[in-house]
């Protein structure tokens, strides 16, 4: 059953795109399918951890905020004026800071159980803590200093921005390894509490440390894996193609780059897909989703519970850490202040709950859907309010309070459809088999 309606409501989801193409616009329909494509993939990172695992990550954000990172420290230059200042001092505290932590770990495991051991450590952190900030923050203060209106910060590696989606994976998939490795294997509640605390600090530090990525001023003009509009409008290929098709050369090229990244992304979520599709019949997955049903039979038939999810927390991090790097370079900018739970975790999550935890395919389908209705809703409700109070004259205050309220159909319609979900059909629209 589930397999015979797959199809039936992919083409319904295509059919609500291009509708949108034909009564709004073509580059409207691929805006929602571009990131329709991204919010897709970062369901499935979050299907991966819940739907196949029973991990509970309330740290969506976070993730996606370091797959953001990862562009800009990959593909921008670097700005040799700011390493002259400072960078190499940051490294080397940066190093410090590494060292000390490290030591701190041997320290403690080699030291003996007495009281003078917490003194000791206490004193090496102290410290090595004051050590740090000592060549840190005269490093960052003069980094901070070089042009800051147009840079202030180190920059990048200056290497192809596609190289910066694996390494958004990478960055997502080390931060998940150390809340992992911290909260893994107690109570499920304190996995969710320190996911929820990691994706605050890893913002906290994106907002405030303007030598890493230029905090609230931002980072623009990030480099494309697609041509720019204004040199397709002056190729004579592209120009006598838009013509060919009764086109015209802005509207055409705008149209011609949101398709080259519909495709790229494209490429992604199939390989995405298909590599969980694969995991999950494979005697890997079929051990993932016993351990996820029944941890203690698991355990007591030798498997080692908490490695596997371990495992598998890392691996849909990374995912939606690659989600992340994709939606920033289709931005062409990082934003730090526009990742927001609500936009990042909570609608995720209703992506997964709506598609279906668990099928893979129910996953892509929530993301598409729900990205769908929070673009549409809002003037889908602007167009019905109009034709409701058609009648009424503008001074009217029932139509003045229906037009002001306009904007909170977003979050009504989201509550709405995932009462409606969880009551009729509660394992999703397409549920696992």
């Amino acid at each position: 059953m589930t397999q015979s309606r797959t199809p039936l409501y992919f083409a319904i989801m295509a059919a609500l795109i291009i509708a949108v193409g034909f009564i709004q616009s073509w580059n409207s329909a691929l805006f929602i399918l571009n990131f329709g494509l991204i919010s897709a993939i970062m369901a499935l990172g979050v299907n991966l951890q819940w739907g196949y695992a029973g991990l509970f990550n309330v740290g969506v954000m976070g993730f996606v905020a370091l797959g953001g990172l990862a562009v800009v420290l990959t593909s921008m230059p670097p700005v040799k004026e700011a390493w002259d200042a400072g960078g190499m001092s940051v490294m080397f505290a940066l190093a410090v800071g590494l060292a000390v932590i490290v030591g701190a770990v041997l320290l403690w495991k080699r030291l003996r159980h007495t009281k003078a051991r917490g003194l000791f450590m206490a004193v090496w952190l102290i410290g090595g803590f004051f050590v740090f900030r000592a060549v840190f923050d005269p490093a960052v203060a003069a980094i901070e200093a070089i042009n800051p209106a147009q840079t202030g910060y180190l920059g990048g590696a200056n290497l192809p921005v596609l190289l910066a989606w694996p390494i958004g994976g990478l960055f997502a998939a080390g931060a998940a390894w150390v809340v992992a490795k911290t909260a893994l294997g107690l109570r499920s509640d304190y996995l969710a509490i320190a996911t929820l605390g990691v994706a605050e600090i890893i913002l906290a530090v994106m907002k405030n440390e303007d030598w890493l990525s230029r905090g609230v001023k931002n980072v623009n003009g990030l480099p494309r894996p697609v041509p720019y509009e204004i040199n397709l409008q002056q190729s004579d290929w592209f120009v006598s193609l838009a013509t060919k098709f009764g086109a015209d050369p802005v509207t055409a090229s705008t149209i011609f780059v949101k398709l080259s990244y519909a495709s790229l992304f494209l490429i992604v979520i199939v390989l995405i897909v298909t590599a969980m599709e694969l995991a999950l019949k494979s005697p890997w997955g079929r051990m993932m989703r016993a351990i996820r049903d029944n941890e203690v039979a698991s355990e007591a038939m030798g498997k080692d519970v908490t490695g596997r999810h371990l495992q598998i927390f890392v691996l849909g991090a990374a995912i939606c850490g690659i989600a992340g790097a994709m939606m920033t370079t289709l931005d062409g900018q990082l934003t730090p202040v526009t990742y927001q739970p609500l936009r990042y975790t909570f609608l995720v999550w209703v992506m997964v709950i709506v598609g279906g935890s668990g099928n893979n395919w129910g996953a892509v389908l929530g993301g598409m859907l729900i990205w769908f209705l929070w673009v549409e809703v809002e003037p889908i409700g602007t167009w019905v309010v109009n034709v409701i109070t058609s009648g009424m004259t503008d001074d009217n205050p029932i139509k003045i309070g229906l037009i002001e309220r306009i904007a909170y159909m977003r979050h009504l319609t989201m509550g709405v459809i995932l009462l409606l979900v969880l009551r009729f059909s509660p394992r999703g629209l397409l549920p696992e088999k």
